[in-house]
């Protein structure tokens, strides 16, 4: 498939999606979403691809919802936001936590409104010291959307969430990884070669096991202790018939690096 609004490609079990409107700092259009829904489909419906990359082109990452798409002139009909989540946002975000391999969020600059929340849906955010995140939603009269609400209390606590919702401050990727919002904050040179180096190391890494402990970790929230235990149990059954599970302990028998096949 070919695309106008990202680049998609898959090389030695990586795949990197980039959002590329440069000129809009890469921010969503209804076709955007179309595309982005499209090459993650391919990732969930099974390829090459053992870990994802997802950044954007140019000085930013995503500033969210292009406006232009959505215009709200003075006199027109209300535009129903409620059903641009549910279409887009929504599909969107949980299609990313679903995906049976670890994503990285490579934050190359601003991510604001949506696209800050977009990055925090991934499993591994890695910024650069230039980016930062913005909440602006507030100042538009909105919500945090695109799970905004959800991610943000549970990552940083619920007195830093409702000062980034409610006040709508730039918040540096600096103190992104200070307050635990992100994993890595790296200079801006450093970004490329370090989310590569990660994403070298998922496309060798034991698959499986990586989508069962995200879908573990996830899951927590909502299950008590015993639930918990109980799906931990079951996860562990499944792996350790696993050939990735008698690789890794072959090799730690016989001290060498292990070939996982994501198996």
């Amino acid at each position: 498939m070919s695309y106008k609004n990202i680049l998609f490609d898959i090389t030695g079990g990586v795949a990197t999606l980039t959002l590329n409107r440069p000129d809009k700092l890469n921010s969503f259009t209804a076709e955007m979403h179309e595309e982005v829904r499209a090459a993650l489909g391919e990732l969930a419906g099974g390829c090459a691809a053992r870990v994802l990359v997802l950044t954007g082109a140019g000085r930013g990452f995503c500033a969210g919802q292009d406006l232009g798409d959505r215009a709200v002139a003075p006199g027109s009909a209300p535009v129903d936001l409620g059903e641009s989540m549910e279409k887009y946002y929504a599909p969107l975000v949980l299609a990313l936590r679903a995906l049976p391999m670890p994503v990285i969020c490579a934050v190359n600059g601003v991510a604001a409104g949506a696209g800050a929340n977009l990055a925090l849906a991934c499993d591994i955010v890695i910024a650069a010291k230039s980016a930062s995140f913005v909440e602006v939603f507030c100042k538009l009269g909105l919500i945090p959307d695109t799970g905004g609400t959800y991610f943000l209390p549970r990552l940083i606590g619920s007195a830093r969430a409702m000062g980034l919702a409610m006040l709508g401050e730039k918040l540096t990727a600096q103190r992104a990884e200070s307050w635990g919002l992100i994993w890595k904050c790296v200079d801006d040179a450093d970004l490329a070669a370090e989310v590569a180096a990660l994403a070298r190391h998922f496309a060798q890494a034991p698959t499986l096991g990586l989508a069962r402990a995200k879908q573990a970790l996830h899951a927590s929230g909502l299950n008590t202790l015993e639930q918990q235990l109980a799906l931990e149990a079951g996860y562990m059954r499944e792996l350790g018939y696993t050939d990735d599970y008698r690789e890794g302990v072959a090799a730690f028998m016989e001290k060498r690096h292990p070939a996982f096949k994501g198996q």
